[in-house]
């Protein structure tokens, strides 16, 4: 890892702890992602707060002024941090991201947070695709059960390791916490 290896933090918010989004697997995914923003705010490395923000839905969970849309402890940006608000899945789309990344000449990229076969899966693929070399720390990824349109419940373990099978090798390399940590 390089000075210029940014950490980007996605969407580690309160929404995520609503009973509304049930099972979840990686319970201490937000544990990895903590033990990850020391090390990178120890080293004085960039980090990328990517914050999910619904401007004009009243009742969403991401809704500007809601509290769910707080970042989870854990992972509290720090004054001086960049935060970038999306409304999409992509931190790409809509925002200044790459923009910022290349202004301070990132061209590594490790990717962290929630949930791994939404807005961590797009900006992933779209990191790639944009040129950036990029890690996706799969114990610092989590997502939650969903049904299929078949009417199967899928297991958030199966989601989450079918993500990291589509986009290792391809658009990302697939490591854990402790692998990133043994590169400083």
């Amino acid at each position: 890892m390089t000075n210029q290896t940014a950490l980007i933090i996605i969407d580690v918010q309160k929404a995520f702890q609503l009973p509304y989004w049930g099972e979840r697997n990686n319970l201490f995914a937000e544990e990895n992602m903590k033990s990850l923003v020391e090390e990178w705010r120890k080293r004085k490395r960039p980090v990328f707060h990517i914050q999910h923000v619904n401007k004009e839905n009243v009742q969403s969970m991401f809704y500007q002024h809601a509290e769910t849309v707080n970042f989870k402890e854990e992972v509290k940006p720090l004054p001086g941090e960049v935060i970038i608000q999306k409304s999409v899945n992509s931190a790409f789309i809509g925002t200044n991201l790459e923009e910022q990344l290349r202004s301070k000449q990132c061209d590594t990229v490790v990717i962290v947070g929630l949930t791994t076969n939404h807005c961590v899966e797009t900006t992933t693929r779209m990191a790639g695709n944009l040129g950036f070399t990029t890690y996706l720390v799969n114990d610092a990824t989590a997502t939650f059960n969903r049904i299929g349109p078949d009417g199967i419940e899928y297991s958030a373990e199966s989601i989450h390791n079918m993500t990291l099978v589509n986009l290792h090798d391809e658009f990302a390399t697939i490591v854990t916490t402790k692998e990133v940590l043994k590169l400083f």
